[in-house]
């Protein structure tokens, strides 16, 4: 069983046009995983669901998003992990 909440950086990074992102929970409980520009807004939600302990991959096609750099956002209980990526067309 997993015992700390982490998210990974996303493999590939540079990434065209898809990449990967695992993350790891060591608790039950509502998980989000949001893509955010550098303005801020959201431009993808990979994951908006209740979830076992464990480690997930999440494979987040960006083939309709302009070259650029993004933010992921895990959020699991009170947690709360932000890494950076970056989309290269």
């Amino acid at each position: 069983m997993p015992s700390l909440f982490k998210s990974g950086q996303n493999y590939p990074n540079p990434f065209n046009p898809s990449t990967k992102i695992q993350y790891r929970i060591p608790n039950s409980g509502y998980v989000t995983l949001k893509i955010y520009d550098v303005l801020g807004e959201e431009v993808a939600a990979l994951v908006n669901k209740e979830q076992a302990p464990g480690t997930y991959e999440i494979n987040f096609n960006a083939s309709n998003l302009t070259s650029g750099i993004y933010f992921y956002q895990l959020k699991s209980g009170n947690n709360i992990q932000v890494k950076k990526m970056m989309l290269l067309k």
